[in-house]
Formats: C-alpha cells, structure tokens, sequence
C-alpha cells in the first residue's frame, strides 16, 4: 500500500545530469519511480493487462537501500541522495515542504527493523 505519493526529480545518470520528473509510490518496501507519462500500477485485485511494458517502472527496494543522505537544501529545493548496497547513488530533489528525504528515510527504517525483528525470532 502507498505511503506517500507525488513527484520527484531525478537526476539522470547520463553526460548532461539533467533533472528528469518522475512520479514515486513509497510503500513499505521501497520507492517505484514511474515515468510521469506512463499509467499507475495495477492494483493487485485486477489482472494484469498484457504486453504492459513494467520496464520503465524502476523500484528502488530497501532491502538493497543503504541510506538517504539529505545533501542540502537551496532556495525551494531540497536534495538528497539515495545511497544503495552496491554504492550506486541517485540523487533526488523535490520542494522542501514535501519531506521526501524524511518519508523515504522513516520507511526505510521501519522495515530494516521489522527484518531485524524477523531475523532474532527466526
């Protein structure tokens, strides 16, 4: 189930680091970042509709998540970079009052401590 949802600028990868918009579903497992033009997600109740290309649908899951590091904030803006396991880092930006960086960071949390949780009874 989502946690939060809106947009996020992402800063892509290639030459250029252009900021790209693209639309995020926190859950309790991690971050889907969908490109602003393609639809939401199937809900789980309804089939999945076929020859949907879910390849553009990138998910940033906290089990391979390292940290949230909140880089600064500049005029509306706040940046922040998503550190994962392998030290790729993405960085994002969205306007300060939305609390991304918080939200993602508060999720992030919770689950490493519900996987702690399951590990000790285990």
């Amino acid at each position: 189930k989502a946690v939060k949802e809106g947009m996020l600028e992402k800063r892509s990868d290639g030459l250029l680091q252009l900021w790209k918009k693209k639309r995020c579903i926190l859950t309790e497992e991690g971050l889907l970042l969908i490109p602003p033009k393609h639809p939401p997600p199937p809900q789980q109740q309804q089939p999945a509709p076929p020859a949907e290309p879910a390849a553009k649908i990138k998910e940033l899951h906290f089990s391979n998540m390292k940290t949230v590091d909140c880089v600064e904030r500049k005029g509306k803006y706040v940046y922040f970079t998503v550190v994962m396991a392998e030290g790729k880092e993405i960085d994002f930006r969205c306007a300060q009052e939305q609390g991304w960086n918080a939200a993602i960071t508060l999720q992030m949390v919770q689950y490493k401590n519900r996987q702690a949780i399951l590990a000790v009874r285990s």
